[in-house]
């Protein structure tokens, strides 16, 4: 399935917008994500809402993960 050109050009916009917006954050998944996640990795997330406390959860990566994220790389292909 191809995607419409003026789509594609719209997200690439949308997605430089977001780095100049957060420039450490695509380092950063680059870095620590797309280098490969071993089995029994844990990510842990937060989320802090203006004027509430901060939520957190965490994650152990298994294989069933592992599968999913190969998975999801060859939809990119």
């Amino acid at each position: 399935m191809a995607m419409n050109p003026a789509a594609m050009i719209k997200l690439m916009t949308m997605r430089q917008k977001f780095n100049n917006n957060h420039p450490k954050v695509e380092s950063f998944l680059q870095k620590v994500l797309f280098s490969g996640l071993p089995e029994g990795t844990v990510i842990e997330m937060t989320v802090t809402k203006p004027g509430t406390d901060p939520v957190t959860c965490n994650m152990k990566v298994t294989p069933d993960d592992l599968e999913m994220m190969n998975e999801l790389k060859n939809l990119q292909n």
